[in-house]
């Protein structure tokens, strides 16, 4: 393997990891549920939560990448026109800065169940939500993630990665939320999901004149 490749292959990680975290911080149902869970039950329950979640979202990544597959022409020729497809990002921050997530809290359960019903719950509440499909083909055309004619072992690393942003993420989240558990309320809920979707507006706008520019992030 060469310099170049090892550079090229580094900045997919990158993208994927971005691309992870992006898809996974906006505090929708499954969020809240991820909070909710790691207050009341355990760190460990919330973040099960949060793998479960990663994995019905990396299900809806390997649809997106596979149906802009058949899109290697449009990419290739029309670049810039995917690059603005971006500003799906811009609406969907100004979706989540102006969303509550803490109108999705609903009483916890009086048992915690197992490791499983915990996965496996976040995954189907996840996997109800298709539109998600339509962020992870912003995310795709902002970051030129999905490469016309590259390896499959390519590709993998670049899914590889998303996974591993998103599972960074629930990691995360769930450690900072059992730290401060005792002083962490339904108003840090609303608070953490502006700061969100403040930072997801920022990439957006900053895609956004890159593309008008003629640039982009890859």
């Amino acid at each position: 393997m060469n310099w170049i490749e090892q550079v090229t292959i580094l900045d997919l990680l990158l993208k994927g990891l971005i691309i992870g975290i992006v898809v996974s911080a906006p505090l929708g149902p499954v969020g809240v549920l991820c909070i909710q869970r790691t207050l009341n039950k355990g760190r460990w329950f919330g973040f099960v939560t949060g793998v479960g979640a990663a994995l019905s979202d990396i299900c809806y990544a390997l649809i997106t990448g596979y149906g802009m597959s058949f899109m290697d022409e449009l990419i290739l020729k029309h670049h810039i026109f995917l690059q603005v497809v971006g500003i799906m990002l811009l609406a969907f921050g100004i979706y989540t800065f102006r969303s509550n997530p803490v109108k999705s809290l609903r009483p916890s359960s009086g048992t915690r169940g197992t490791y499983l019903h915990n996965f496996v719950t976040a995954f189907f509440v996840t996997l109800s939500n298709p539109l998600i499909i339509f962020l992870f083909i912003g995310l795709f055309a902002r970051f030129s993630f999905v490469m016309p004619g590259s390896p499959i072992g390519f590709q993998l690393v670049g899914y590889l990665a998303i996974i591993l942003g998103a599972l960074g993420w629930w990691f995360s989240i769930t450690y900072f939320v059992n730290k401060v558990r005792s002083r962490f309320n339904l108003r840090g809920i609303w608070v953490l999901n502006r700061i969100i979707g403040v930072v997801v507006m920022i990439a957006a706008v900053v895609g956004i004149v890159l593309a008008i520019a003629g640039k982009s992030f890859s």
